[in-house]
């Protein structure tokens, strides 16, 4: 016999990273109705695998009436105007392919999303599904999280910002933020120094945003030293990596998200 639909939606989240894909489905509280399922992230990775992906994660899954995509780069309004780990031929610091970067610019992954899993759909930012987990919705807010490279997002009184992607801002000549405090670094340099890296980032980026407050998170926000933390000041905290799944439910409520394009 099957489930009656719950009285409010649940949400299919999904977390798409450079290293891996994480999913499960939440209840309109933001509560794991099954533990997340997370598979390793395929290359190479055209758009078409990636949406094949998704949908057999879902299919292990239970229903859900709507879905909350997160993935890394540029996206505006569900379409792709720049992803910087699918582009490439083998995964993160691999070769790009050009043939895939063509295929992924201007690529409406919602619609695509939409198709596939017949649901309405949400495609954001990773770091943005993540910072609407744990956004107040009070003042400036910055989201950064750490993982495969530096994943960013912007609120003010809760409402999303446009997009910037600060992963690819340089921190000094020819090196990124990316390059500067991903993973391949964190595990060149430990945890002390690369958590020494993140202050050096925190505090130059301070004056640039004067935030409210700044939220740590990703894979590695976990890792920094509680030395350096401490060093970072009250306005600074770190948030659990689970944010980017959370996060998925919350979405749907940010003030500006437009959601009635997310079920055209």
């Amino acid at each position: 016999m099957t489930d009656p639909a719950p009285a409010t939606p649940r949400t299919l989240a999904v977390d798409c990273g450079g290293g891996g894909i994480k999913a499960s489905v939440l209840d309109a509280a933001g509560t794991l109705h099954v533990p997340a399922v997370r598979v390793p992230t395929p290359y190479p990775l055209p758009p078409g695998r990636l949406v094949e992906t998704v949908l057999a994660i879902a299919a292990d899954l239970p229903a859900a009436q709507r879905a909350t995509i997160g993935m890394p780069g540029m996206i505006r309004h569900g379409v792709v105007i720049a992803t910087p780990h699918y582009v490439t031929r083998a995964g993160p610091r691999s070769r790009v392919d050009p043939e895939l970067v063509d295929a992924w610019s201007g690529y409406d992954v919602a619609a695509a999303m939409r198709s596939a899993l017949g649901l309405p759909t949400l495609v954001l930012n990773d770091a943005e599904v993540h910072g609407a987990g744990v956004v107040s919705g009070a003042g400036v807010e910055l989201v950064l999280t750490l993982g495969t490279g530096l994943g960013s997002a912007l609120f003010d009184g809760g409402r999303l910002a446009p997009h910037l992607e600060l992963s690819h801002a340089p921190v000094r000549r020819g090196v990124t933020y990316d390059g500067y405090l991903g993973e391949h670094e964190r595990r060149r340099l430990g945890d002390g120094s690369w958590s020494r890296r993140v202050r050096r980032a925190v505090e130059g980026l301070r004056p640039v945003v004067r935030w409210d407050r700044l939220y740590l998170g990703g894979g590695n926000g976990r890792r920094i030293s509680p030395t350096v933390l401490a060093a970072l000041g009250d306005d600074v905290v770190v948030v659990p990596n689970s944010a980017g799944i959370v996060g998925g439910v919350r979405a749907w409520s940010l003030p500006g998200i437009r959601t009635d394009d997310a079920a055209a």
